[in-house]
């Protein structure tokens, strides 16, 4: 009997023997796990939110080299002379127009 009162009374027991300290643990394993705003949902949301976030500043690059380019095209004839070669592949009478093929892509 007095061993059983003695593992009663050890700090460990007593704390584990809690019921509040039960529904604390209970109430972080269902927000960690079984919520459906549980942290594991947040952490694949926030890694979603990067990836978006990192194509918006992509595309705001782009949209500044387009306009960029677009005003090339606009105000200088030579830009537009060398846009329509490179895009529609327009030639001068006489001329030959040669395509290469790059087939490595550096990704």
């Amino acid at each position: 009997m007095k061993a059983l009162e003695t593992i009663k009374n050890h700090p460990v027991i007593a704390v584990l023997s809690n019921k509040y300290v039960w529904s604390t643990l209970l109430f972080a394993v269902w927000m960690t796990f079984l919520d459906t705003n549980s942290y594991l949902i947040h952490r694949e949301l926030d890694t979603e939110i990067e990836k978006l976030d990192k194509g918006i500043s992509y595309y705001q690059e782009q949209i500044t080299l387009q306009v960029k380019r677009l005003e090339d095209v606009e105000t200088q004839p030579e830009a537009l002379e060398r846009f329509a070669r490179e895009t529609y592949w327009m030639h001068r009478p006489g001329e030959e127009v040669v395509l290469i093929e790059n087939s490595v892509s550096i990704d």
